[in-house]
């Protein structure tokens, strides 16, 4: 299993923060990547309809004949997750426990702010998965619903992202957060802003980074580790491949890179 790749998906362009730690982290691996673009966003959607679209994107993915699933969308993490153990044959890394790990030893005070899409939010997972860690935490969880679309136009600095961040924000460090999870792949990409609104006293865990780190302790507790000059990245989007092309550099720093379109019949309806 070390010569497979390792897949990722997202709704969209936003788990790219996953594939850049994973390239930081363990830059020998191979990476396949698909994004749904032609259905984000997945954090207004109902539970069956996340865990139809995730099950979907993971069936595409399995032909690559990866070693492991990493479900770089909190969304999908915090409903599907389950769902899609008990229905793929590799074992599936989702971005939820790496991240609530991090915050409970990071948070002086206990009183951690979560950021997130409704269906995240709505989920409670972060809370549940915090308070198994740490019992006396309180979490307070805010559903930022134009973080993702914002992301996905390019819109991540500027007067309009940093008045939304404001109206998302405002009310965190009044009442003595001390931790901030940006609980969507998409959002480290706002980092910036966000550390604008929240002040220095307030900490910020990426779950990007977090789960990287879990990837690599897995592929190394497994044995199926890459070896050496094995990496690349493959590319697949299901709508508007240039787009995704130019966020996609933008995210990854990259000169340029190379986007295949997968077109409707080759994924959807591919759920149970």
């Amino acid at each position: 299993m070390s010569d497979g790749p390792i897949a990722v998906f997202d709704s969209g362009v936003g788990g790219l923060t996953v594939v850049r730690a994973l390239l930081a982290a363990i830059p020998g691996e191979r990476i396949v990547y698909f994004g749904d673009t032609a259905r984000v966003p997945y954090g207004t959607r109902s539970k069956e309809t996340i865990r139809r679209y995730a099950l979907e994107d993971a069936r595409f993915l399995l032909r690559f004949e990866p070693k492991l699933i990493v479900a770089a969308c909190n969304t999908v993490s915090s409903t599907a997750l389950d769902y899609l153990e008990e229905n793929v044959d590799v074992p599936v890394v989702g971005v939820i426990e790496a991240g609530a790990m991090a915050a409970a030893k990071a948070s002086e005070t206990g009183r951690i702010g979560i950021i997130g899409t409704e269906a995240t939010v709505d989920s409670r997972a972060y809370e549940r998965a915090i308070q198994r860690i740490r019992p006396d935490a309180k979490v307070i969880a805010k559903a930022c619903p134009l973080f993702v679309p914002m992301v996905e136009e390019g819109r991540v600095e500027g007067d309009v992202a940093e008045l939304v961040a404001r109206e998302y924000l405002g009310g965190l460090a009044p009442i003595g957060v001390d931790t901030l999870v940006l609980g969507c792949t998409h959002y480290p990409v706002l980092k910036g802003v966000i550390r604008k609104v929240t002040g220095d006293a307030v900490g910020i865990v990426d779950s990007a980074d977090e789960t990287a780190n879990a990837v690599k302790r897995l592929l190394e507790e497994e044995g199926i580790a890459a070896g050496e000059g094995r990496g690349g990245i493959e590319f697949f989007a299901s709508d508007n491949p240039g787009r995704f092309r130019h966020l996609a550099v933008l995210f990854l720093g990259a000169t340029t890179c190379s986007v295949t379109l997968v077109e409707p019949e080759d994924f959807f309806g591919g759920g149970a």
